[in-house]
């Protein structure tokens, strides 16, 4: 009889490894508590220019047959060395399910029974299982200081992007602040583009990385796995030197197939400086956007109608029908006031699962069967994706997956990392 084997989460992450465990001759129960199997955040958008961030020739959802979805991209009418909009993909996705006969169960887990793997559902269902993985995929954003909570409480602030119609009700007078300069912000601007806003938006973070651009065109390159460059200073003055040589895109893309043993093999210390340090020059030119998002980008910034900035907010609180933003740009003294019809939430996914309150991850870690991870990116894994206790024991029977597994592994948000960590974890479980 097939090991029945409950994956929590229904997005790219737990579609990708329940496909793998019934590909492994295991029987996979998809439990997942809203919206549509296989799309999760990222590829339930309902815009066509939301575009993927890497070229479909490196997006198939199988590891062992990389040119799976370019080849089912061309039979759409695609390019294999193009960007493939985000929903046509979480369609490829609902259909390997659909072909792969997972079984999906709609629900909310809240508990694991302890020592074991079957699952509570918040409905009372109770889901048998030899064993469980989880696979919930990038948590939602944490709230940005600053904000008043009469602000919080109020129509101009959206918490969640992805679950109201950002651009609804603004006018070409108006002003919107996305507190955030990454991923999220760029889908933003993208839907206020699209909704014919004319009014200004201001983008802000930190230090005002926007995302970089891939160029175009571009080959689809395999990945090969060099030997291990040097670390610590010594590997940032290699980089420097390639990117010199060839360009930052060969520095990083050098990096790619031996981040996660860099990762790894480095220390705490180790970790924590590039976390202080490097961590957003890496988030932007690793994680970049396709060529025509970032041209619409930067035409809307010639424009005049949208602006990255650094620095931080002081305080907002509401003016009437406005929110006041009080903020200061980096490396000034002085400070600046805005006032805006919408603050958008783009400060991407909470990492501290403590602070997560959801409501099976605070369950198992008040039963202390999960723990975070020292840096606080997810939750504490040993090096077969076992979920370790409050002691620091190993879990038997419960598993995790995917960006929660961020601490052990970093570059573990992207499908090609992703497709290889759930296949060999299928091969463990089933």
């Amino acid at each position: 009889m097939s090991r029945r084997v409950a994956v929590i989460g229904g997005g790219y992450t737990g579609a990708a490894q329940a496909i793998a465990l019934k590909r492994a001759g295991a029987h996979p129960i998809l439990i997942e508590r809203a919206g549509q199997p296989g799309r999760g955040v990222a590829y339930a958008t309902r815009y066509d220019d939301h575009l993927l961030n890497v070229r479909a020739g490196s997006m198939s959802a199988f590891a062992d047959a990389p040119s799976h979805f370019a080849e089912w991209f061309v039979r759409h009418g695609g390019d294999a060395a193009g960007f493939a909009p985000r929903k046509l993909y979480g369609r490829y996705i609902a259909e390997q399910l659909a072909e792969a006969g997972v079984e999906i169960v709609r629900g909310e887990a809240v508990a694991i029974a302890p020592g074991g793997a079957d699952v509570t559902l918040a409905d009372g269902r109770v889901i048998q299982a030899d064993a469980a993985v989880l696979a919930v995929g990038n948590l939602p954003p944490a709230t940005p200081g600053g904000l008043s909570a009469a602000l919080r409480a109020s129509p101009l602030y959206v918490s969640d992007p992805w679950a109201v119609d950002v651009a609804a009700g603004l006018g070409p007078d108006d002003a919107v602040m996305l507190i955030g300069t990454g991923l999220t912000a760029i889908d933003m601007a993208l839907i206020l583009d699209s909704a014919g806003f004319e009014g200004s938006t201001l983008a802000l973070s930190r230090r005002g990385l926007a995302p970089r651009a891939h160029v175009e065109p571009g080959p689809v390159t395999p990945v090969n796995d060099p030997p291990a460059p040097p670390k610590g200073s010594a590997l940032l003055r290699e980089v420097r030197e390639t990117a010199e040589a060839l360009g930052w895109r060969a520095a990083v893309d050098r990096l790619r197939p031996v981040t996660q043993r860099l990762w790894r093999e480095g220390s705490d210390a180790d970790r924590e400086r590039f976390l202080r340090h490097l961590r957003p020059w890496w988030d932007v030119h690793r994680h970049r956007i396709a060529p025509s998002v970032a041209a619409r980008i930067a035409g809307m910034e010639k424009a005049g109608r949208l602006r990255f900035a650094g620095g931080r907010i002081l305080g907002a609180d509401l003016a009437g029908d406005r929110a006041e933003v009080r903020w200061q740009p980096r490396g000034s003294v002085s400070v600046e006031t805005i006032k805006v019809a919408r603050i958008v939430n783009c400060t991407g996914p909470l990492a501290d699962i403590r602070k997560a309150g959801d409501p099976l991850l605070d369950a198992l870690l008040g039963a202390g069967r999960i723990r975070p991870d020292t840096l606080r990116l997810g939750i504490d894994v040993d090096g077969e994706g076992r979920v370790l206790h409050a002691d620091g024991s190993a879990d038997a029977q419960l598993r995790a997956v995917g960006p929660l597994t961020k601490g052990a592994l970093w570059e573990i948000v992207a499908v090609p990392d992703i497709r290889v960590q759930v296949q060999a974890m299928a091969e463990r479980v089933a």
